[in-house]
């Protein structure tokens, strides 16, 4: 029955955002730019991805009420995938094409990712995945219409490993330390591993990796490992009902949880909230932004959107971590265009191939950021066609048994440490599937 309850919740929301933006299409007649949403709503990783799929919607229904991109209105149209792979490929290929072509997909899958990489190529759509996908496709000269904004996987891990060296007081101070990573196996898990390993071979710590079959409800025996091993520290490359399947057997074994972090798909309200005060400690980097109630954009979407009855979800979440990241996720999107229409005619639709040029292209400095709301919120975005990501800026959140705070100031990844290791593994990717590098003429494209 619960099941029942939650596939009909998430049916009449995806029903009413339907509509709603329906109307909006109709309103802008021609002048429509498509977003097309791949979401989560049911699954092993609803509980996270529902609020990252309303923060989405709803800072597109406040771009429409702000006027548009330049007076063209962003159109929505959700498909559900359940964070399975071949549903995400079955929902790009119906929407790809759709309100005259999508500008942008946003998988939230790592998954969905690599299976959507060959074919965003041939059909010259762009992928935005902040903070999943293949860390590899930073490269923009390899990875022409993937963009990693604002960080991947190894942005994630580096910031983690700085953070807890900081605390002991150097990287030296790790020689002969233990690491654990618990992982979810799969792509996604497993993306984490090359940038522990490569700061474990520099620093002189060992590491205890820790695979756990997904969807991650069953980690007794993981647990027991750690018990019996006792790293110094854990880090966890957790989504969904897998993090708090993991802190919850963390407090059965007795480990510490101020020794535990997560990466940014492991430390949002969903994973802690059940918890509560016996979590207390637990920390996760976090992609730029945190829970931001106070932010100037959200203050904007609740006055502007949840006022007027148009809010796709609880009012209750806004502004919290996943709901952020939803809004970050669609300003992103939007930016793109708006940097595209610059180029190829201010206040027109855009094609995908032209928006590819905008995600390239982006310009985010601090004052466009704060006169969209961001204050404080973000650090800028710039990008280039050799740099995809644009920003590699992070910060760490602790739970301090019902809310997160900041526990460290902004933290930057060691560039000079993964872009090499970027190139080398886009280069390996190019060569196997017969890809090569952009030329500057591209580039210019």
């Amino acid at each position: 029955m619960r099941l029942k309850k939650i596939a009909l919740t998430a049916s009449m929301v995806v029903a009413s955002l339907a509509t709603t933006l329906a109307s909006t299409a109709a309103l802008a007649q021609a002048k429509v730019q498509f977003f097309p949403s791949l979401t989560g709503r049911t699954g092993p990783v609803a509980p996270n991805a529902t609020p990252f799929a309303n923060g989405y919607a709803d800072y597109m229904k406040l771009v429409n009420a702000r006027g548009g991109i330049n007076g063209v209105m962003t159109l929505v149209e959700e498909c559900e995938t359940a964070y399975a792979t071949d549903r995400g490929v079955e929902c790009y290929e119906r929407l790809k094409g759709k309100h005259g072509g999508a500008t942008v997909f946003q998988p939230l899958s790592t998954g969905i990712t690599f299976a959507l990489t060959e074919k965003v190529a041939n059909d010259k759509v762009s992928l935005i995945t902040s903070g999943y996908g293949r860390s590899d496709s930073a490269d923009g000269g390899v990875f022409k219409w993937n963009f990693p904004l604002i960080g991947h996987y190894w942005v994630a891990g580096d910031i983690v490993l700085q953070h807890i060296a900081k605390q002991e007081g150097g990287w030296d101070k790790l020689k002969g330390k233990k690491i654990a990573v618990v992982y979810h196996d799969s792509p996604f898990g497993k993306e984490l591993l090359p940038i522990v390993q490569e700061r474990a071979a520099m620093h002189g710590f060992t590491l205890q990796l820790l695979p756990v079959p997904a969807p991650g409800v069953e980690q007794k025996a993981v647990w027991l490992q750690v018990r019996q091993q006792r790293p110094d520290f854990v880090v966890m490359q957790t989504w969904g009902v897998m993090t708090p399947t993991a802190i919850r057997e963390a407090i059965a074994v007795g480990y510490p949880r101020e020794k535990m972090f997560g990466t940014w798909w492991s430390g949002a309200e969903p994973d802690l909230k059940d918890i509560g005060a016996t979590a207390k400690g637990y920390n996760a980097v976090m992609m730029q932004h945190g829970a931001e109630p106070q932010a100037a954009v959200v203050k904007e979407i609740m006055d502007k959107v949840h006022a007027k009855g148009q809010g796709t979800g609880p009012k209750e979440e806004v502004g919290q971590v996943l709901y952020m990241r939803g809004v970050v996720g669609a300003m992103l999107a939007v930016e793109g265009v708006r940097a595209a229409q610059e180029r190829f005619g201010k206040g027109k639709h855009v094609t995908p191939e032209q928006a590819r040029w905008g995600y390239e292209n982006l310009n985010l400095t601090q004052a466009k950021l704060d006169g969209l709301g961001f204050k404080g919120v973000m650090r800028p975005v710039s990008t280039s066609c050799s740099d995809h990501m644009g920003s590699a800026w992070g910060r760490i959140h602790t739970w301090d048994g019902a809310k997160f705070t900041w526990a460290s100031d902004w933290l930057q990844a060691d560039e000079q440490i993964i872009r090499p290791m970027v190139k080398s593994s886009a280069e390996k990717y190019a060569a196997e599937k017969k890809w090569t590098r952009r030329s500057p003429q591209d580039c210019q494209s």
